[in-house]
């Protein structure tokens, strides 16, 4: 390894007590995980308050403004979601009910799980697809393998006594403050493996909160968390002690990981020599598309859709890995030109998010260069950039670079009718676009309808990517934390370390399911009370996670309450807030 260029001891002290400890966490009894999970509920929960006000900080948005909901609902809420939802699995065996698609697969329902989720996002469901040939009496045989012989709190034993334990390194993003963390808990809970965390530097200021929230996992030895530039992460990534790794972050990062550099690189590549042999697994990104399916859209309807999708593209300021950077639009639709009208001044209206990523600047430069011809869009508020907005009549180039920030790139498609409209939409993503993290439709139910259920199923299953939103977002897909998220897992072509595409393998599950494919979401093409005109009816009002939500922080927060711990006495103020018109 060398000597390295920082001080190695205390994250060698790390690795000491993480490989003494790993036997031990990997043969803990279910119980005793259960615990640890409902005191990380409550610990997360009492420094809510104190995370997001660093994370807006950070930002430079106010802890007061409705951006301020965006980390309240991407930080602690994310986190206690996840732990709640896993420690229910594992106090019970989840009843998996499912159904068969058109395709034959099975599909899970992930979501509802219960009646506080059927009152909170009402009309809100999604589904997981397991992988082609599982049925639905493989199911039990495929949730929570790792637990095997005593898999659940009321098990034989609730342990594993033959289970010898693995120390993984997880490599945190800078974006999304819970990326970390939940992708630590995946590793500690569903794979067994004790964990240390390398905060990305972008958001290492969170290291003292996250130390309060995760303390019961770090005092059970099971978790060290630790901060540190590139050189440091590079060092944990080839030290001996580290066993497996899992990265969230840029395709780049993770292939000088598994092969090195330069020309050396490219032999092992072709040869199938890693530089690093660990198992590693990652999420690495796309560019993701929207695809709005022509139909009879009324003027609400298309003002309800462009505040979909600035949200798509403008949350976090533009700074997630599963942000709309390909709109994809009908040609010669009646509609297209007042949604396109419409989203400029949904941009226009966005309160202010500063461009809070290194080197946005840059990045925004060469992607207007490589369009050539860019329109830019302003966006309200102090330090926020333009929106870089370039038209295209093929996607070229562009299609196999992801922009890290607020850059989009608008495609027309001939549309004879919605059924081939989408049929070539479904094409253009598979084939030209990088990646398979996520992408979204855009559909009325008239025309779903019109296009028929089955055949509608049918195309859906031929979008080859990890989620699929339909009348939603993906982003709603990595906040439900029983979906898996990651990379399409299926089709001609698998991710693998040497072609990772969006990266191998899936975090979050907390249905512990093995076998899965991709996740759906659907969500009410119309807010309420508009979408009780619509089947089926919903009671979802302009969901909180809109950029466009004057009350977002509110609502936000009382959620995130409300996911600690659920009870009618912390219900009723989200509804009265939410209902609000």
């Amino acid at each position: 390894m060398g000597d390295p260029d920082f001080d190695s001891q205390p994250y060698e002290a790390a690795l000491a007590d993480l490989t003494a400890a790993k036997g031990a966490w990997a043969r803990l009894a279910v119980p005793d995980r259960v615990r640890l999970l409902d005191e990380m509920r409550a610990a997360t929960a009492a420094v809510a308050g104190d995370w997001v006000a660093l994370a807006c900080a950070a930002k430079g948005v106010s802890p007061d403004s409705p951006a301020a909901g965006e980390d309240w609902l991407g930080g602690p809420w994310a986190l206690i979601a996840s732990v709640r939802t896993l420690a229910d699995s594992l106090r019970t065996r989840p009843v998996l009910s499912h159904r068969q698609t058109v395709t034959g697969q099975v599909a899970v329902r992930a979501y509802p799980r219960s009646g506080w989720d059927r009152i909170v996002m009402n009309g809100v469901r999604a589904e997981v697809w397991m992988e082609p040939g599982v049925t639905g009496a493989d199911l039990p045989g495929l949730t929570a393998v790792a637990y095997a012989g005593g898999a659940y709190a009321g098990g034989a034993d609730g342990g594993g006594a033959d289970r010898a334990g693995r120390l993984a390194l997880v490599l945190g993003a800078g974006n999304v403050s819970s990326i970390g963390p939940l992708d630590a808990i995946h590793k500690l809970f569903n794979e067994n493996q004790v964990v240390i965390l390398k905060l990305n530097p972008v958001n290492d200021y969170l290291a003292p909160v996250l130390d309060r929230a995760l303390r019961p996992l770090i005092a059970a030895g099971g978790l060290r968390i630790v901060t540190g530039g590139g050189a440091v992460g590079a060092w944990l990534a080839s030290h001996p002690a580290v066993e497996a790794i899992h990265i969230t972050g840029a395709r780049a990062t993770h292939d000088r990981i598994v092969w090195g550099e330069g020309a050396e690189a490219d032999v092992r590549r072709a040869e199938g020599r890693p530089l690093n042999a660990r198992p590693i697994t990652s999420e690495l990104g796309a560019v993701c598309p929207t695809t709005v399916v022509p139909g009879p859209w009324s003027a609400a309807d298309i003002a309800f859709q462009a505040e979909q999708l600035v949200t798509q593209k403008l949350q976090n300021s533009g700074f997630n890995c599963i942000a709309m950077q390909v709109l994809i639009l009908p040609d010669g639709w009646e509609g297209t030109a007042p949604l396109l009208s419409a989203l400029r001044a949904r941009v226009r209206a966005v309160g202010p998010r500063p461009a809070h990523y290194p080197g946005t600047e840059a990045r925004l430069r060469d992607f207007a260069e490589a369009a050539g011809a860019v329109e830019h869009w302003p966006r309200g508020g102090k330090g926020a950039p333009d929106l870089v907005v370039a038209e295209a009549a093929d996607i070229g180039a562009g299609g196999q670079v992801e922009v890290f920030g607020p850059a989009l790139t608008v495609l027309r498609l001939p549309a004879p009718d919605p059924a081939a409209f989408l049929t070539a939409a479904i094409t253009l993503a598979n084939d030209r676009l990088y990646g398979t993290l996520g992408a979204n439709i855009l559909i009325h139910p008239g025309t779903r309808r019109q296009i028929g259920r089955a055949a509608f199923e049918r195309l859906v299953a031929g979008l080859r990517y990890g989620a699929i939103a339909i009348n939603g977002w993906t982003g709603v897909a990595y906040a439900l934390p029983t979906l898996p998220w990651g990379g399409f897992r299926g089709g001609p072509r698998p991710p693998t370390l040497a072609d990772a595409q969006s990266g191998v393998g899936t975090v979050h599950n907390t249905l512990l399911l093995e076998g899965t494919e991709r996740a759906i979401v659907e969500a009410p093409f119309r807010p309420f009370p508009r979408s009780l005109t619509l089947w089926p009816p919903a009671l979802l009002p302009r969901p909180p996670w809109f950029v466009t939500h004057p009350r977002a922080a509110v609502i936000a927060g009382l959620l995130t309450r409300f996911e600690a711990r659920p009870g009618l006495g912390r219900l009723w103020p989200l509804l009265v807030q939410s209902l609000r018109r």
